[in-house]
């Protein structure tokens, strides 16, 4: 490309560029006009934090909030509406409370709440003394909670209301080390020996301020929270919150021009960044109205909306493919949500989102929980997680790349000299982002709070210079001409057979195309004697639907039209309903270990049955003899 042609069009990115001269270059690059896009949206995003940051932690901003406007309502929930006042006055008897046990800047407090009003100020009261708040999966049980809870080091550990919360926690109270525990919704009486009521302990302290010299130690450096991965494979580990991402966070819905006036509506759960951190803190920051459920509900999603007149909705993909599986109603297209604002939501169903309901804009944006970089797809295009195009590359000082990569390592190949590859356009590449330098300590990236080779693991060091630094993110995205960015596959979710490397997602998406299945879980299972791993597919069937002969025959056929002969499932598990994680993940690891083992799994098992071209029960006859047969 000539350096003349290059100038013009970084400066069109900078805006500095007559309109008659960015339509003449629009005519050779005809996709310059979405980088201008997002460099005006990286400017607003950028003059956002510097606005948030001069005012000091997000906790100021809160208070800053209740002090404007006491009487607006913070939390409408399940017909009660909780102004900022009284939210803030929760907030400082928790932070009294917490001056009373002796906790103190600095500590960690494990909170394992609900979606309940108690969530938002229990962490707000210790937010008030700068106190850590690891946020535990409600979900998690016996192992992963003994886990989760320990490994954020926590001098408290904080129970919500609910029986199902309180039994889960009994059962693993001697294997919490001694771990003070406080439980709220029940009365002292209930509670097992070794739990403490903390209702009546907040009920004894003042709503009063505390003064805001308890957190004057807390630095734009210290942890506020830790959130933690999904643990799809493995047991979550928790991800360092810096009081500076929280801001991050806080300003991140300033993409869809977030103002006083929206009203959020927040059905994810708060211990889950996409509900808790952009849902929430966005709430805090620009002191909206957020209306929460306590559950996700499908069937009372768009007449919610409508209640409350909701204008914004943080999603993940799954969100909306359970609401698309609703009923069709004439009032589908009335509401006054004007932004979706959210990740995960697959080409089709973005598509189907805009023409049923009428969404004005939908922002897909792609990053990690952990990670040190966000894309956004603020052009309405379906499927798109954002854009890397080489002029927007060139004009940001921490570029992402695209690299070629190893699948059973996860990363990237290097070169004679050492470096990584870039890929070419069109070419599915591991997804690089280079760390900014204020994000690294002594050349460390911290990401969790865990040992040190679990942070290094998603480290790619000296990629394409000596001394530079890479976030690895463990997904496998591609570029199509016009340089927007497509997911493909998460790293993890990609296993091989027959020599070939099968993407768990492309073989979901394609089976998906019957409208008899609402949903798809693809992985690999060991089969003995065979190196790699066959396609197993678990099937959610659309509500009221039922598997029939005529129906696994038509299933045959999609895997055999669409798909490559290594990619085509070898074994079909029907589900009664579908398993997803609180956050609307899809379980994976236990449906692995169980594989087509007949003694283990109680759903209907199918097996790939060329001779009748079919997918055929599978019994423990026709089992010995499929793994007899060729495969």
């Amino acid at each position: 490309m000539p350096v003349s042609l290059l100038g013009k069009a970084l400066s069109a990115i900078a805006g500095k560029v007559t309109p008659t001269e960015l339509m003449a270059l629009q005519t050779k690059f005809p996709w310059v006009k979405y980088d201008v896009q997002l460099m005006e949206l990286r400017k607003k995003l950028e003059k956002a934090q510097e606005d948030l940051m001069r005012g000091g932690f997000l906790i100021d901003k809160f208070e800053a909030r209740v002090a404007i406007h006491p009487q607006k309502a913070m939390l409408v929930f399940e017909d009660c509406v909780f102004t900022y006042e009284f939210m803030n006055e929760q907030a400082n008897r928790v932070a009294h409370t917490a001056q009373q046990l002796g906790l103190k800047s600095g500590d960690t407090v494990a909170v394992m709440i609900s979606n309940d009003p108690a969530f938002v100020w229990t962490t707000l009261g210790f937010q008030k003394m700068g106190i850590t708040v690891a946020l535990i999966n409600v979900n998690v049980r016996t192992k992963a909670l003994i886990h989760c809870v320990l490994a954020a080091e926590p001098k408290a550990f904080v129970v919500g209301a609910g029986e199902d919360l309180l039994l889960a926690v009994t059962d693993v109270l001697e294997e919490l080390k001694g771990l003070p525990v406080y439980v709220q919704g029940q009365s002292p009486g209930q509670l097992p020996a070794g739990m403490t009521d903390f209702d009546s302990l907040m009920g004894r302290a003042m709503p009063v301020q505390p003064d805001p010299s308890v957190r004057a130690e807390m630095t734009y450096d210290s942890a506020m929270t830790y959130f933690y991965t999904s643990g799809t494979t493995g047991f979550p580990k928790p991800v360092y919150i810096s009081q500076r991402k929280a801001l991050f966070y806080a300003g991140s819905l300033s993409a869809v021009d977030l103002s006083p006036e929206d009203i959020v509506y927040v059905v994810l759960p708060l211990y889950h960044v996409m509900g808790g951190a952009t849902g929430l803190y966005g709430v805090m920051s620009k002191g909206c109205t957020m209306v929460l459920r306590r559950k996700f509900s499908a069937s009372r999603f768009w007449s919610d909306c409508r209640r409350h007149d909701v204008t914004v909705i943080p999603y993940v993909g799954e969100v909306f493919r359970y609401i698309l599986a609703q009923p069709k109603h004439e009032l589908d297209t009335v509401h006054k949500v004007r932004v979706a604002f959210g990740n995960g939501l697959r080409k089709d169903i973005f598509e189907e989102v805009l023409l049923r309901f009428r969404i004005p804009q939908i922002c897909e944006v792609f990053g990690s929980t952990e990670g040190v970089a966000v894309n956004h797809n603020i052009a309405n295009r379906p499927g798109a997680v954002g854009r890397l195009s080489p002029f927007l590359t060139l004009s940001d000082p921490n570029p992402s790349v695209l690299v070629k990569f190893d699948y059973s390592s996860a990363m990237p190949l290097r070169d004679q000299h050492g470096r990584c590859i870039k890929v070419n356009s069109g070419e599915a590449g591991l997804y690089l982002n280079k760390v900014p330098d204020h994000m690294l300590s002594n050349g460390t990236l911290e990401l969790y709070k865990a040992s040190r080779a679990a942070n290094e693991s998603k480290v790619v060091r000296h990629a394409f210079a000596e001394g530079d630094v890479y976030f690895n993110c463990g997904d496998i995205l591609y570029l199509d001409e016009e340089y927007f960015l497509y997911f493909y596959d998460r790293i993890g979710d990609t296993f091989r057979w027959k020599g070939e490397n099968v993407s768990t997602t492309e073989v979901a998406n394609i089976m998906c195309s019957p409208d008899f299945i609402q949903d798809v879980n693809v992985y690999g299972v060991e089969i003995p004697g065979h190196s790699g791993r066959a396609g197993m597919a678990a099937l959610t069937l659309s509500e009221g639907e039922r598997m029939t002969p005529e129906r696994l025959k038509q299933v045959y056929k999609v895997c055999q039209d669409d798909l490559p002969f290594y990619a085509r499932p070898l074994f079909l598990r029907i589900l009664p309903e579908a398993r997803m994680t609180g956050t609307f993940k899809q379980h994976k690891v236990e449906f692995v270990q169980q594989g087509y083992d007949i003694a283990k799994v109680k759903d209907d098992l199918y097996y790939q049955d060329s001779k009748a071209k079919t997918y055929s029960p599978l019994t423990p006859k026709a089992l010995v003899l499929f793994l007899q047969s060729k495969l």
